[in-house]
């Protein structure tokens, strides 16, 4: 599987917003203007007053200055609004292509993957941890820039006015840090467990919401069912000690800062009065010394975000780093469907699930695999459809290993059933549709009439433009089945895998259901699972699995006389429909 070399997270942030370089640019240099603009008005104070010391009276010139001081206000508001524009404008793009690029990246990932991370994991990612994206990128970047680079230029202009004043100036802002430290310690760690903690309650609730039919059955409300309630209390225990533990700094910080005033005033005065300083140096600094502060803090509330951003972006890289199957992307000319599966063994996890499978499937014609359950029947079928790769071993179809068909062209070869069929919260017409975009709507209904749907379709409150609920929750395990089925053969694949997809039909309907499948994969490979053995019986041929192995396979009647597993599991069959 291919496994891309890890990035470091300012260089993956970098690489996401380096389609939008220039727009970022643009944000910055509006900003930057926007801040200094910001600072005229100090400017036209000090000289308002150092004017009015030296005895001018003429009201036009104050008028005139006035006019400039509103300009420049007008231009600070202007300037910041274009560069919050530009910013939001590009990071939204950014945020838009980072979805694209996690949802394109989990159909490139095996299907292991995702059973194993939590959707409510996956969700979190792709939702809360992306959209934090938007505060470094579209504030942090251009804001933090302007209101460091222009305080800088401010603080110059203090020394060439007197060096000693624009250092008493500063001194605030060292024990502002000091304090700002204490607050950021340890702040990666904090910040990543609270995160954890978020991700864990967020999959939590997921599966509280997914599970809450069973927590209604057996009286377990939110705060009687543990891990919920857990996971909500940890959530809470978290971020209450991190308040807590840096609320006293943050204070002291935020009052040390704008108090520069307090050195300067005394300071400016003893040098005033020793004839050290000029009254017309003095006031500007007093002036323009408290207007750097603002700006200043304003840059250093951005580094909580820039913290941030290393657990952000290491959240995205995880998935965004998992090895994939390594697939071609030049197209095969495949003449024929038939399948091969040569000595496949295949782990899940550290469990052993398959142990060297040699199985042939000809095209055009109907295999069932049946056994116990966990004998590895539904493994099998996941690694032809190539949703997991195998352990060793190889799987052809049509001469070709897998592992050499671009994955784009094997799922559009294979059309796959599970036995846990999923809907989309959309009409049923537009999840029969899911088969073949662009499908007419006589195409979509002639195949559910093909398929044994119409007629329950159209008992519906809206018939086909019904919306099946969230998974299809609107509809029955058998209707849903049956609509997916649907999909599957619209879809119109010359591999079909039918992963026990008929498990919630019920009998009244199985022979119709048996009936419309035998002509819609007429002509096509049909790799069939059951556990219903009556439904498989007339297959071209059924492989026997058992512990991960093919123990035998043939006929029906042939298998009801040399396998005794097969036997059993056909008796058990029968005898269970006798009992119906």
């Amino acid at each position: 599987m291919r496994d891309k070399q890890k990035k470091n997270p300012l260089s993956r942030l970098a690489d996401f917003a380096k389609p939008h370089q220039g727009k970022f640019t643009a944000s910055v240099i509006f900003a930057i203007v926007g801040v200094a603009a910001g600072f005229v008005p100090y400017f036209i104070v000090s000289r308002m007053i150092v004017s009015l010391i030296e005895g001018n009276r003429e009201l036009s010139v104050y008028l005139i200055w006035g006019g400039v001081a509103a300009l420049g206000l007008t231009a600070k508001i202007l300037c910041l609004n274009i560069s919050t524009h530009i910013s939001h404008k590009a990071t939204f793009a950014v945020i838009s292509e980072v979805r694209y690029r996690l949802a394109s990246k989990l159909t490139r990932v095996p299907l292991g993957y995702l059973l194993d991370t939590p959707s409510g994991k996956l969700k979190t990612t792709m939702v809360e941890r992306v959209d934090t994206l938007e505060s470094p990128l579209a504030h942090a970047l251009p804001e933090m820039t302007a209101n460091l680079l222009v305080p800088f230029g401010i603080i110059v202009y203090l020394f060439t006015l007197d060096w000693r004043m624009a250092l008493v100036s500063l001194i605030t802002l060292p024990l502002g840090f000091i304090a700002y430290m204490g607050m950021m310690k340890d702040y990666v760690v904090r910040y990543t467990a609270a995160t954890n903690a978020g991700k864990h309650m967020s999959a939590t609730v997921v599966e509280y919401i997914n599970g809450i039919e069973v927590i209604k059955a057996f009286n377990q409300s939110a705060n009687s069912y543990a891990k919920f309630t857990d996971a909500v209390q940890k959530n809470t225990r978290l971020m209450l000690d991190w308040v807590k533990a840096t609320q006293i700094y943050s204070a002291v910080a935020q009052s040390i800062w704008p108090a520069v005033l307090l050195g300067v005033l005394p300071v400016g005065c003893l040098f005033y009065l020793n004839g050290s300083l000029s009254g017309l140096d003095f006031i500007p600094i007093i002036i323009l010394s408290f207007g750097i502060v603002g700006p200043l803090i304003a840059a250093v509330r951005f580094t909580d975000d820039l913290s941030k951003i290393s657990t952000i972006i290491g959240d995205i890289g995880a998935i965004l780093d998992e090895p994939e199957l390594e697939r071609p992307e030049e197209a095969k000319e495949i003449a024929d469907y038939g399948i091969a599966l040569q000595n496949v063994t295949f782990a899940y996890k550290k469990e052993q699930v398959l142990k060297g499978i040699n199985l042939m499937i000809p095209a055009g014609g109907v295999t069932a695999l049946v056994g116990p359950s966990g004998s590895g029947k539904s493994t099998i079928a996941k690694l032809i459809a190539s949703f997991w790769e195998v352990s060793s071993g190889q799987i052809t179809l049509g001469g070709f290993n897998i592992k050499d068909i671009p994955t784009g062209q094997l799922m559009d070869l294979i059309a796959y059933v599970p036995q846990d069929t999923y809907l989309f919260n959309d009409t049923v017409r537009n999840n029969i549709r899911m088969g073949k975009q662009g499908a007419t709507d006589a195409e979509v209904e002639a195949v559910a009439k093909a398929s044994g749907c119409h007629d329950f379709i159209m008992t519906l409150e809206h018939g086909y433009d019904t919306v099946t609920g969230g998974a299809g929750g609107h509809l029955s395990g058998g209707e849903r089945q049956r609509i997916a089925i649907a999909r599957a053969m619209l879809k119109n694949a010359p591999v079909v895998i039918l992963d026990e997809a008929g498990t919630y039909i019920d009998p009244e309907n199985e022979a119709v259901i048996q009936e419309a499948v035998a002509k819609l994969v007429s002509g096509k490979t049909l790799i069939v699972i059951a556990h219903r053995l009556s439904t498989i019986i007339n297959s071209d041929q059924i492989a026997v699995v058992h512990d991960g192995k093919i123990v035998t396979q043939g006929k029906h009647e042939d298998l009801l006389e040399s396998c005794a597993l097969y036997r059993d599991m056909w008796q058990a069959h029968t005898s269970a429909k006798d009992q119906m």
